[in-house]
């Protein structure tokens, strides 16, 4: 389909985004390339390379990809894929002092060095120096790694802009990964991404989360690479306390919510941190990944608040998840093509979709 789609940078004027950027198949790939590739993506948990010769394997925005801490406690990140003939250098996670294609045996330092390259005496003009592993941006921020495939993004910490300052105050040092949950959404990525960025359909959608929040003051504020929702908890009266989730919170000061371009969230509630990395499997299915963080060690009651907040997480999720195929399935008819954003309550998502035009472009 040609591409006529003009973005309305204001909000008050702006249609929403076209059908077909959530239904053409050819789009996945330009995003990848256009948009993941060159924003700051989350790779892995620190905590898995605490030590020197800690590694992990991951897929990011479907490039395989290797952390390493090196015996010098330096943090690295290459490119999965051997300079003989691209096999794989590390599979899972692990402790080790080099890294091994699986295919021919090329064995490289956590450094990315190239070491030993067997039965290739006789290969004329090569030099080891020149078939190191390909190295990734690589930069952290609280218990997390992210890489970048784009020499020549801006930094993490520019892209984080205020977050680190707002929540200087939790000791995420000691913070561990203790749960992990995915959930596979039949739907375009970028459908599961808007219903995030609004509370517009809390009241209708999510019914055990509205007598949760003090919805009138809900809001979303917007930044150059990321939005923060203001979600105020709705206090705790005796009549009521029966049912409610978020009883150990006092109003909204303890609560955090955070999107990152394009794909990852942060939220800091009860003495935890959740996380969700949203992953398009393709353009018609959606990885959604859900990470508890907890700290160590934490008291009894923060715990039960923990597991107390995965059973509502679900809840919420299984209901985000049946709005988003309704939509998804109702994209492809062909019948709705734009529709209108509401001022007070969906800035978040044009700011969403004026990112994804800025990248594209």
């Amino acid at each position: 389909m040609s591409e006529r789609f003009i973005f309305e940078p204001r909000l008050a004027n702006a249609a929403t985004i076209p059908a077909h950027w959530y239904t053409d198949p050819a789009r996945l790939e330009l995003e990848k390339k256009q948009v993941f590739r060159r924003s700051w993506q989350y790779a892995a948990p620190l905590d898995q390379l605490r030590f020197a010769g800690n590694y992990v394997a991951v897929d990011v925005a479907g490039i395989p990809v290797v952390l390493t801490r090196d015996s010098n406690g330096e943090l690295h990140a290459f490119y999965n894929i051997c300079r003989h003939r691209a096999g794989i250098v590390a599979k899972g996670a692990g402790n080790r002092k080099t890294l091994q294609c699986l295919y021919h045996g090329w064995l490289y330092g956590l450094d990315g060095c190239l070491r030993t390259t067997p039965e290739f005496e006789a290969v004329e003009n090569f030099t080891k120096a020149d078939y190191g592993l390909l190295p990734i941006r690589v930069e952290t921020w609280g218990p997390f790694a992210f890489v970048n495939m784009d020499a020549d993004g801006p930094s993490l910490v520019e892209t984080l802009g205020k977050i680190p300052e707002e929540t200087k105050q939790f000791n995420f040092d000691s913070m561990r990964r203790v749960e992990r949950r995915d959930y596979t959404v039949n739907a375009n990525w970028k459908i599961y991404i808007d219903n995030y960025l609004e509370g517009y359909h809390v009241p209708v959608a999510h019914p055990g989360l509205y007598r949760e929040l003090d919805y009138q003051h809900y809001r979303v504020d917007t930044f150059r690479y990321y939005s923060s929702q203001y979600a105020p908890i709705r206090p705790v009266r005796t009549e009521d306390a029966a049912g409610r989730v978020y009883t150990a919170l006092e109003g909204d000061e303890r609560a955090f919510y955070y999107w990152l371009f394009p794909n990852f969230m942060l939220n800091i509630y009860m003495g935890m941190l959740q996380i969700n990395i949203i992953v398009p499997l393709s353009y018609d299915r959606t990885l959604t990944i859900f990470e508890w963080f907890f700290s160590d060690p934490g008291t009894p009651e923060t715990w039960n608040n923990l597991q107390s907040s995965i059973d509502f997480s679900d809840q919420i999720q299984k209901e985000d998840i049946e709005i988003c195929e309704y939509v998804w399935r109702n994209l492809q008819t062909g019948i709705y093509e734009q529709g209108r954003y509401s001022v007070k309550r969906e800035n978040g998502v044009h700011h969403f979709h004026q990112l994804l035009a800025e990248f594209l472009a």
